[in-house]
């Protein structure tokens, strides 16, 4: 079942998330050769725990971090550790809070000093998707709209979408329905309604679209070893359309 919010709690959920918005912001200049994946994560928590929430992912069904720092062929749920960034690497974070009883959700993929031109054009292609998927966050449209167009803009980019993670609905639960997979043919699934609220996000590979499972149990990598971007906004349907709830 998608649960429909009213203005009230959207606003709520509009302050959930301008956490992670803000807290990109500041971690973004420190994502620099040298720095450590679970010194991101340290500095993370604190900020979000700063701002009176608590992190939404540190002890989800075990996960041991505020951040998934998924570096390179790492697609999602990479967990912090000791692993120093070096120049040319590609990082993405995927993190969520609580806050006043709502949940949030974002991601991004962030460049470590100076990268390839096809790792730029990789995160490039994965931003424009999911842009483009909100962009059918309307009223009257149907689910599978915002599937198709992130398929469209990452395969005419040359990529592949991932088929084994999908976004989903958010609110007072971390991972609500529906879920929304990123590829799929348009006029398809539920009519969108003023209320639904989603966390929208392309998983995009250099190469194949398939991923394997690490030992570590999380940790999602390409499973030809290619690069891999990740982009994700949560996302309110309103009666003027999308309102990008992720957004600073």
């Amino acid at each position: 079942m998608i649960i429909l919010k009213n203005t009230q709690e959207i606003a709520m959920m509009r302050e959930s998330n301008r956490i992670l918005a803000q807290l990109f912001e500041h971690i973004a200049p420190m994502i620099q050769p040298g720095i450590t994946t679970a010194e991101l994560d340290s500095e993370a928590e604190l900020f979000i725990r700063s701002l009176s929430a608590v992190p939404a992912f540190k002890g989800y069904r075990g996960f041991p971090a505020t951040l998934c720092t998924s570096v390179n062929e790492a697609v999602v749920h990479g967990i912090p550790s000791e692993r120093r960034l070096v120049s040319g690497d590609i990082i993405s974070i995927d993190v969520g809070a609580l806050f006043n009883g709502f949940y949030s959700d974002a991601a991004r993929t962030f460049p470590v000093g100076e990268v390839s031109k096809q790792a730029q054009a990789l995160m490039d292609a994965t931003r424009q998707a999911l842009a483009a998927g909100i962009s059918q966050a309307y009223p009257g449209n149907r689910l599978s709209d915002i599937s198709f167009a992130v398929q469209q803009v990452v395969e005419s980019a040359g990529f592949s979408v991932v088929r084994d993670f999908v976004g989903h609905g958010i609110g007072k639960g971390l991972h609500e329905d529906p879920q929304i997979p990123n590829f799929g043919k348009k006029g398809n699934g539920p009519v969108l309604k003023e209320g639904m609220t989603f966390a929208i996000e392309p998983m995009v590979n250099q190469g194949s679209w398939r991923v394997t499972i690490c030992e570590d149990g999380w940790t999602a990598v390409t499973s030809d070893g290619s690069l891999s971007a990740h982009f994700e906004d949560s996302v309110a349907i309103t009666k003027h359309g999308p309102l990008i709830l992720s957004a600073l």
